[in-house]
């Protein structure tokens, strides 16, 4: 039995993994989705001094006070760059790290290193004119365009304002690139146009990882669950 440990994203929170859980249980693993501090069921706890570090430190208790080990510790999207410093923080406590359509930072890079300029621009700009200046608005337009399904409409009801100081605190890793097993799973659909980050670029190339494509768009957890979980279970098997 394996013990799955999902990081989310910015906006959202450990109940948005509500499909994908069932799924992991029924398959007889254990599965773990909190949610970071200022974020899904705790975003009454935001501050202008919510960094990543907090997010980090949250992860690192999670597994000291479960007493969780050989985790597979998944982080989505801007749960990459906290699986990252956690790696850095507790490797004993770690079996592999999952990047799913995620960050992958190296020491001394933000999160807002990693998207354009002109997007790093816009968040700035929403914090500092809808967020009071230090939290970022969820990059929605508000209504939402009808025909979306119902579980997509139902996630980003629930995502709120994220603490820009976790976007941009560059991560510290005291012990440099870690070497446990490691894989990045990219989710294809939707990025036919798009440009290609260069940790995307790094990571396929490098022979020390393990890299997996899964035919669903960023939000796989919500809008193809089963797909999702049949990869994860992949990993494990």
């Amino acid at each position: 039995m394996a013990t799955f440990v999902i990081v989310h994203g910015a906006w959202s929170g450990g109940h948005a993994w509500r499909w994908v859980r069932p799924l992991l249980r029924a398959a007889g693993h254990d599965v773990v989705t909190p949610s970071l501090t200022g974020l899904g069921n705790r975003a009454h706890l935001a501050t202008p001094t919510t960094d990543l570090d907090t997010h980090i430190a949250d992860v690192d208790a999670v597994l000291y006070y479960e007493d969780l080990t050989d985790v597979v510790l998944v982080g989505h999207s801007y749960g990459g760059m906290v699986i990252a410093g956690v790696a850095d923080h507790v490797p004993e406590r770690i079996g592999q790290l999952v990047y799913l359509d995620a960050d992958v930072p190296l020491e001394g890079e933000s999160m807002m290193d990693h998207v354009p300029a002109d997007e790093r621009a816009g968040y700035e700009e929403a914090a500092r004119a809808r967020g009071d200046g230090w939290r970022v608005p969820p990059p929605f337009p508000d209504p939402l365009p009808p025909g979306l399904p119902a579980e997509v409409v139902w996630g980003v009801s629930r995502m709120v304002p994220h603490p820009l100081a976790t976007m941009t605190q560059p991560l510290h890793l005291e012990h440099g690139d870690t070497d446990l097993p490691r894989t990045f799973v990219l989710c294809t659909e939707g990025k036919e146009n798009e440009f290609e980050p260069p940790y995307v670029a790094r990571v396929r190339t490098d022979p020390s990882w393990r890299f997996v494509e899964l035919a669903a768009n960023h939000v796989a957890h919500v809008t193809a669950p089963e797909k999702l979980t049949a990869t994860l279970l992949d990993l494990v098997t």
